[in-house]
């Protein structure tokens, strides 16, 4: 079972799957939590600055960008389909729901939520400045 008294430091790539969050969010750290304390779910979940990323084939911009659930075989899940899987490894009154937010059309209602909350995290409980998701430079004209 994972640990769930707060995400920890993982510093190799994990043999199974697990859960990525931005560390460096406050509002991400509030609700991770949260999240592992309600769902218990028997995945391990690390800020992914925390951990080496390039063994798990994704990059700091896209943990910085969504929340990302790398499953045994190596298949990464951002966003609300993260939490899906998630959340079908946790107790077992919450399977059903990560299975009801992987299917159409409640997938596709969890993804423009998470993208909502996510694009605005920083305006909301635990958020501050360090959690906006960095926009790409504009070209200059």
């Amino acid at each position: 079972m994972a640990d769930h008294a707060s995400p920890r430091r993982i510093p190799a790539a994990p043999a199974g799957p697990i859960m990525l969050y931005d560390g460096d969010c406050g509002f991400c750290t509030q609700s991770i939590n949260r999240i592992s304390d309600w769902v218990r779910p028997d995945v391990p979940i690390a800020a992914y600055q925390t951990v080496d990323l390039a063994p798990l084939g994704v990059t700091a911009e896209r943990a910085d960008h969504e929340v990302l659930y790398i499953g045994v075989t190596g298949r990464v899940h951002g966003g609300a389909q993260a939490f899906a899987r998630l959340l079908r490894t946790g107790r077992p009154a919450w399977r059903p729901v990560g299975v009801l937010l992987a299917l159409p059309p409640t997938r596709w209602l969890a993804a423009g939520v998470y993208r909502l909350v996510a694009d605005n995290r920083m305006r909301l409980p635990g958020g501050t400045a360090a959690c906006a998701i960095p926009r790409p430079p504009t070209p200059e004209a």
